[in-house]
């Protein structure tokens, strides 16, 4: 049941602020103003509209149901509103994202939801104008939809044309901050519950020496670590944090920042530190505050994405990060992977499934919090477990690392069928290996003939990745945190040893569609959910660094991976997405004209994306991960649903054929072996003792159904 509430009944229809001024601080008049554009007022009215609602006792929500959220939806596109280039000179991004013709190409490749990325007004407030996002949209301050995007009213229309074609939309919650808008304003004014909302804390004035100024034109400035420590020492904060994302000297050294002198509703003066784990313009939220004011807000975004808006399902974006504190015996702090984290994921998946929808995290953890996040929380998660391992295996032409991977997913009981399995998304190919951190730096594990502990295994999986991605090798891609920025492509393009993108012939293009049809047939061939980019769909490369200059001066180097594109080709002329984005280079051309050539990227995906849904393979069970001889090959066992067939993957990362027996576990002997995406290749059988001969050419996958 999906109920779609009078949209301006619950948050404010006004798109702009009213007048531009300075800021009237404790005006009465300016802080109702700034009261009525707060998350928390629209999430309070959102409440008071379902509170006793029959709505919310329609649907089971206490455990996650991965399989009912891929039964939904198992092919995902992945929008990035910035990056979405208008159908026509002057129509949104939201008009064009529920294009007829759009819709119709999503249907023939197979694609089943959209997830639409950020796209609630982001940035911040000053005296009464709206001050543009500093993350891409990720610093959410209001429930409406940002202009620059389109209306409330396009957003439904986007789902309704998403349901005609049998299809869901999926929205996002950003539980951990917001942007520094009316709920951060009112904040600092010390207004009704709105302090409670982030983590700061109010500096006496005796203590303001501690504190640096403000410069010129700033609303607040960062601390160093020498001022952390200080501020630490007085007890008024937990101190430096580990995390160290974005820091860049100058620009961040700290999670930490201050604001300058605010005059409160009160009257008095303060000056207050905040916590920001990303920008400063990002302040942290505190999930366990006695006012439960983050909680009301967060759990009001997400209901308007259901209710108002009309979402099937919700993404939550940095949903590990939502409890600090310090450790007792005072050695740091405790800020990821926290319980109050797993605590809060459950309070909001469990509401996200009351109301009828699913929701999937975007974190990167290791197997053993993968358990204690996904217990009683979201339904899917994003795989960042073997993204980095796929991609190591095309760089190198070994498979040994993915083998590994899979080895250790099985002995630690994790679902492939609970995981997302993607191409490219908006951020940076993410190379963490967060499962041999921590804990398990110490792990004894087998690797190319050698034992290495965990700590040596990432290392060495991390200076691989590294030497080839990046630097001299391919100078069109860039290092972010323990990352690399960059498309599907230009991995892609790293793994040829192609040095210079900017002239690619017709050939190096062949390669390329070829080898990223082998990683989308990696993805889309094991049980879960496959998702791709627009990014992916067109064959983007990387913008060079000169085109995003400005955006890459905090170190966000992400940007060069963001390009523009243009689905569907029907506005050639323009240069750059109505966020300012430059369009960067299609390999493959927009997805209409790929439909007509039986031999594009598009037409390849489709006849692919047909074949796992016949197979229904994305409610299967993985069974095994089979050891092989060939240092390219990788194979995978695959339980099908309903019935007692198996299916097996089978992919050549190597640039040599392979022709090797496979032991297939669960195989009966003389069972019959058919090639789901050749029709035309010879029959085979399982031989004794489970034997599969296993035939690939250079960088080929095969999908081998056994059964009768």
């Amino acid at each position: 049941m999906k109920l779609l509430w009078p949209v301006c009944a619950l948050v404010l229809c006004a798109t702009s602020a009213t007048v531009s001024g300075a800021d009237p601080s404790d005006d009465p008049a300016y802080i109702h103003w700034l009261e009525q554009r707060s998350m928390l007022h629209q999430a309070q009215e959102l409440a008071q509209s379902l509170a006793g609602n029959f709505a919310q006792w329609q649907h089971p929500y206490g455990v996650p149901e991965p399989r009912a959220a891929s039964q939904k939806a198992s092919v995902w596109f992945t929008a990035y509103p910035a990056s979405t280039v208008a159908a026509t000179p002057g129509a949104s991004v939201l008009a064009t994202l529920a294009d007829e013709r759009l819709w119709s190409a999503f249907k023939t490749i197979g694609i089943q939801a959209i997830h639409t990325g950020p796209m609630k007004r982001s940035g911040g407030i000053s005296g009464n104008d709206y001050t543009p996002s500093v993350d891409g949209n990720f610093d959410r301050i209001s429930f409406d939809i940002d202009p620059a995007f389109g209306t409330v009213d396009q957003y439904q229309g986007l789902v309704q044309r998403a349901r005609s074609h049998g299809a869901v939309v999926i929205g996002d919650v950003i539980p951990g901050h917001t942007g520094k808008g009316a709920d951060f304003l009112l904040a600092q004014r010390a207004f009704g519950d709105f302090p409670g909302l982030y983590h700061m804390v109010r500096i006496e004035p005796a203590d303001w020496s501690l504190l640096p100024p403000v410069p010129a034109g700033r609303n607040s400035v960062n601390l160093s670590p020498a001022t952390v420590a200080a501020l630490q020492a007085r007890h008024y904060i937990v101190g430096m944090l580990s995390s160290r994302i974005f820091y860049a000297p100058g620009v961040k050294d700290s999670d930490w920042s201050a604001t300058d002198v605010v005059k409160g509703v009160d009257g008095v003066n303060r000056r207050w530190v905040y916590l920001h784990y990303f920008k400063d313009g990002q302040p942290t939220l505190n999930w366990l505050d006695p006012s439960f004011a983050a909680q009301r807000l967060v759990i009001g975004d997400a209901l308007h994405e259901l209710t108002v808006l009309g979402d099937g399902g919700i993404r939550l974006d940095a949903n590990a990060l939502l409890g600090i504190e310090r450790y007792a015996n005072n050695t740091g702090v405790w800020s990821e992977d926290h319980p109050l984290s797993a605590t809060a994921n459950q309070l909001i998946a469990d509401m996200v499934r009351k109301m009828g929808g699913f929701s999937f995290q975007e974190l990167s953890l290791g197997f053993d919090k993968s358990h204690s996040t996904s217990n009683g929380g979201a339904d899917l998660t994003y795989d960042f477990v073997t993204r980095p391992a796929y991609d190591h295996a095309l760089l190198t032409g070994d498979a040994e690392f993915l083998r590994l991977i899979f080895q250790l997913m099985l002995r630690n009981d994790i679902d492939p069928g609970a995981l997302i399995h993607a191409l490219q998304n908006h951020d940076e190919l993410d190379t963490a290996l967060d499962q041999f951190t921590g804990a398990h730096e110490d792990d004894h594990l087998e690797f190319r003939g050698r034992e290495l502990t965990g700590k040596q295994l990432r290392d060495t999986v991390q200076q691989e990745l590294y030497s080839r991605l990046i630097g001299s090798s391919a100078p069109y891609n860039l290092k972010f945190g323990d990352g690399v920025a960059s498309t599907t492509a230009t991995v892609i393009t790293a793994a040829l040893g192609i040095k210079n993108i900017s002239r690619l012939s017709a050939a190096e293009i062949e390669q390329i569609k070829h080898l990223h049809l082998l990683l989308a047939f990696y993805n889309a061939f094991q049980p879960g959910v496959f998702a791709l980019s627009g990014w992916d769909l067109v064959g983007a490369l990387t913008l060079p660094s000169a085109l995003v200059k400005e955006r890459l001066a905090d170190g966000d180097t992400r940007w060069i991976n963001r390009g523009a594109y243009d689905l569907l080709g029907s506005n050639p002329k323009a240069r750059s997405s109505a966020s300012g984005l430059p369009v960067t280079v299609a390999l493959y051309g927009p997805l209409p004209k790929q439909l007509e050539n039986p031999d594009s990227f598009a037409s390849g995906l489709t006849r692919m994306l047909k074949a796992r849904a016949d197979l229904h393979l994305y409610a299967g069970r993985l069974l095994d991960a089979p050891s092989v001889h060939a240092q390219g090959l990788f194979v995978l066992v695959n339980q099908l649903p309903d019935t007692s067939d198996l299916e097996v993957t089978a992919i050549n990362f190597g640039s040599s054929p392979v022709d090797e027996a496979v032991v297939i576990r669960g195989a009966t002997q003389d069972a019959a072996v058919t090639d789901v995406l050749d029709a035309h290749a010879p029959k085979a059988a399982i031989g004794a003792g489970g034997l599969l001969r296993v035939s690939v050419g250079a960088h080929q996958g095969k999908a081998l159904r056994i059964g009768r």
